[in-house]
């Protein structure tokens, strides 16, 4: 791999420049071994610029996910040739800000070469970070995306005048319907550093003959971890460099967009109506219902009682129970291990493939069909200001509406939030409030036919909890959450062949990520079953059962199992003779209590042992004091 310092700069220090090149000490995601001659592209853009569907377009299906060294961020890498295309998180700015930002400084500073997408509906927003890596002195190509958009908006780019005030090469492109994807590929041939500002470039020379000029860039803009990592004390310019670079966006729009005609249909409308309370309140409770309705009727209730009841137990389990039995006769402690009712052959492979993938590839493609449709955005900003008093901001509705579905998941998609402090807000309340799809259906059927006034209840219990366990959270951790900054990209109907992509995709990931952790949950279990301990632990928990919260001494039993699976819990009271008030206090707290084996698991990767622990603990107290409050008011 090179460095690049482009124009009259010459880096004088061999050594500073390849700190330049690899001053992270990690490779920007897989793909380190490259053929002789290959290089890195950096794929970077703003947020919803069309990133990722040129990624895909460019690459097709063939890509690797991982996760950037020492962050939960997933790096998509395929290969464009022999060459390795790396799409970096969504940003505005080459910064250390945040882990986005972070991981995008580290990718661009250890390519060869940038392929730049700019939204050309978005040209004021998108082309400030392009002067930015013009600035950095690497070689690129920008690609400006959503010209159908454009045309549909009635208006004109000139990319013969934006190449010429870039210097390098330019490209239209719609990046969902693969127009002009085949003029980026001969592009990247082409690319090489651009114009830069003729002021900044001559303030950089003395810094960039030190640390290289992407790194001199960043350091006079303030980037104190790029400052620190060469050992440079500098006085940061960045408000006067960012206002110079903002007047240079300015006038360059001015030079190379016409407007020919005033467009503002249908689409453009309804998607300002959507971020206003009416009609967007109502559109979002309607959105909000037909996604409960894929998921957690068709698929939850419906498809996942064919692949798990019929499928797996009915069919796959007897199968495997057989044929294992032969080698290892029943009551044996390997046969309870492998095929046991917690068995890694069984219980694993049932929750992996019967109940997880039909669940997560229905969410993963309603997600990819809200992204795409350009809806998500709009609903996040609809919802900013209430979940701002939860310390979140209104990016933080995604995970709530998927912990619905599956908290398991939802845990991992609040990597998307923009905060270290966001994300365990977010997880502390899908793991002590939110119920799972099927839970959710085993404690309606449980509580609708005691009668409105007792599911009224339960739905204000669970409400309350949820606000006030955020507001304590958004008082208690140190730090400020992050402010909504959120593009609003055109409505439009998503691209079939691009969404199913996303959703395999990521539904590929995520069973990768979860098969372990279940499998790691059964031996657990199946060890606790064997040894005695599952019998033991039963028997603690009656003082509380019994004593605190007023339910028969069996209840011990369905907590135990919520542990293992929410809705097993769930419907271990539905066999027990229980009151209506023991039925809502036994309700209250099996939603409150700890999330099970996958999605508790999942939460300990994800934030550590320490936060998981705290969120883990803290739920056992909130269910069963909350469930003896509800216990001493209906009882």
């Amino acid at each position: 791999m090179s460095c690049h310092t482009p124009g009259n700069t010459v880096t004088n220090s061999t050594s500073a420049a390849a700190h330049s090149c690899h001053s992270t000490g990690h490779t920007a995601g897989p793909g380190t071994h490259l053929v002789p001659g290959a290089r890195r592209i950096a794929l970077v853009g703003n947020p919803n610029a069309g990133k990722s569907a040129l990624f895909y377009a460019l690459t097709g299906q063939y890509v690797e996910i991982s996760n950037f060294p020492g962050t939960t961020l997933e790096i998509f890498s395929g290969h464009l040739g022999d060459d390795l295309l790396l799409d970096t998180p969504g940003v505005y700015g080459i910064s250390s800000l945040n882990d986005e930002e972070r991981v995008t400084r580290d990718m661009v500073l250890e390519a060869d070469l940038i392929l730049n997408v700019v939204d050309g509906t978005h040209l004021e927003r998108d082309l400030f970070l392009t002067l930015q890596l013009l600035d950095m002195g690497l070689p690129m190509v920008v690609a400006v995306n959503m010209m159908d958009e454009v045309r549909r908006q009635g208006q004109r780019i000139h990319l013969d005048r934006l190449q010429q005030a870039l210097g390098v090469p330019v490209v239209g492109i719609s990046a969902l319907h693969r127009e002009g994807i085949g003029q980026v590929r001969q592009a990247l041939a082409q690319a090489q550093p651009g114009r830069q500002d003729p002021a900044l470039e001559r303030r950089l020379k003395a810094l960039a003959a030190r640390v290289g000029q992407p790194a001199a860039l960043l350091i006079l803009e303030g980037d104190a971890e790029t400052a620190a990592r060469f050992g440079v004390k500098v006085e940061p310019e960045q408000e006067a460099l960012y206002r110079r670079r903002r007047q240079r966006v300015d006038e360059l729009v001015a030079q190379i967009r016409e407007e020919v005609l005033d467009r503002a249909g249908f689409s453009a409308r309804l998607g300002r109506w959507l971020v206003r309370p009416w009609p967007g309140i109502p559109a979002a409770l309607l959105a909000l219902g037909l996604l409960y309705y894929l998921i957690g009727v068709l698929v939850a209730q419906t498809l996942v009682g064919y692949s798990e009841g019929w499928l797996m137990q009915g069919h796959y389990e007897p199968a495997i129970r057989w044929l294992v039995g032969h080698v290892f006769p029943a009551g044996t402690a390997l046969n309870a291990l492998l095929v046991g009712p917690y068995g890694v052959l069984t219980m694993t492979v049932t929750y992996v493939l019967g109940l997880i993938f039909p669940l997560v590839l229905a969410f993963y493609l309603a997600l990819s069909f809200l992204e795409d449709s350009g809806y998500l955005p709009r609903l996040a900003t609809l919802v900013d200001r209430a979940m701002s008093a939860l310390g979140l901001n209104g990016r933080a509705i995604i995970p709530m509406i998927l912990g619905l579905g599956c908290v398991t998941m939802a845990t991992i998609t609040t990597r998307m939030l923009g905060s270290k402090r966001e994300r365990t807000i977010a997880t502390a309340l899908l793991g002590l409030t939110i119920p799972c799809s099927a839970q959710l259906a085993v404690i309606t059927t449980l509580l609708v036919p005691l009668g409105a006034g007792v599911v009224l209840l339960y739905v204000a219990v669970i409400a309350a909890m949820f606000g006030l366990i955020g507001w304590v959270l958004d008082r208690l951790l140190p730090g400020y959450s992050s402010t909504l900054l959120i593009d609003l990209p055109p409505l439009r109907w998503p691209q079939a062949s691009n969404v199913w992509r996303k959703t395999w995709m990521r539904t590929q990931m995520f069973i990768r990520e979860a098969t372990p952790l279940f499998a790691l949950g059964a031996l657990l279990i199946s060890f606790m079953q064997i040894s005695g301990a599952l019998t033991a632990v039963q028997g603690w928990f009656k003082p509380i059962t019994v004593g605190v919260l007023h339910l028969p001494a069996q209840a011990a039993t369905a907590f135990i199992m919520g542990i293992i699976r929410r809705d097993f819990g769930a419907a271990g009271f539905s066999n027990m003779a229980l009151s209506p008030a023991q039925t809502l206090v036994a309700m209250v707290v099996i939603t409150l209590f700890v999330p099970c084996i996958a999605a508790a698991l999942t939460m300990f990767k994800e934030r550590g042992w320490k936060e998981a622990s705290l969120v883990w603990g803290g739920s056992w107290v909130v269910a069963f004091l909350v469930g003896g409050l509800v216990a001493a008011l209906v009882l």
